[in-house]
């Protein structure tokens, strides 16, 4: 009798699987655990059991909760502070980063330069990062000249921190007012926009 390759395949599959349950059933025979495993070659892999879960002592030491802005609130923000600089008749680029200086939002006004763009991205995160207006860390390199080569950051005016629970939690990011100042306005109007 000659079997083909395929059927001599499905055979060695079939005999491995029953090999292994069989190892398994041996396994927990020896381990000493009462009740009835059956194994059958042809039932699909069970999932592995989720990890135990690791108990925090009652201070919690062990853990740590952080607070984050949704989607929908930086989505807001966003566009509060393109609308206020719409109001001013100024074309920005507006971004808004996570806590850690991930963008969540961005929006391109009409008629805003290619370089607004990166720069609100790099204010926001800047302003973040030190939980600062970007406008006061500016002051800071007179001190620290060395602050502005950590990449990723713009030390210029623009940027705006959003706090909860006093941490920083965002930062809204503006780029391409001619000045920073105006920049930094449209950002803490979008700022204003969390708290209605």
């Amino acid at each position: 009798m000659s079997l083909s390759r395929r059927t001599l395949r499905t055979l060695r599959t079939r005999r491995a699987r029953l090999l292994a349950g069989g190892t398994l059933v041996a396994a927990l025979g020896t381990a000493g655990v009462l009740g009835t495993v059956s194994a059958n070659a042809d039932a699909p892999r069970s999932r592995p059991a989720a990890a135990t879960a690791v108990p925090a002592d009652a201070a919690h030491r062990a853990t740590t909760t952080t607070t984050h802005l949704t989607t929908a609130a930086a989505t807001r923000a966003a566009q509060a502070a393109l609308d206020a600089a719409h109001r001013a008749h100024q074309n920005v680029s507006v971004a808004v980063v996570d806590r850690d200086g991930r963008t969540l939002v961005t929006l391109r006004g009409d008629g805003a330069g290619p370089q607004s763009y990166e720069s609100a991205v790099k204010k926001a995160y800047t302003a973040v990062s030190w939980n600062a207006p970007t406008s006061e860390l500016v002051t800071r390199l007179d001190s620290a000249p060395t602050l502005k080569d950590i990449p990723g950051t713009l030390f210029l005016a623009g940027g705006a921190p959003v706090t909860a629970k006093g941490a920083p939690v965002a930062a809204v990011g503006v780029a391409g007012a001619p000045s920073g100042d105006q920049d930094e306005t449209f950002a803490e109007a979008g700022v204003a926009a969390l708290g209605r």
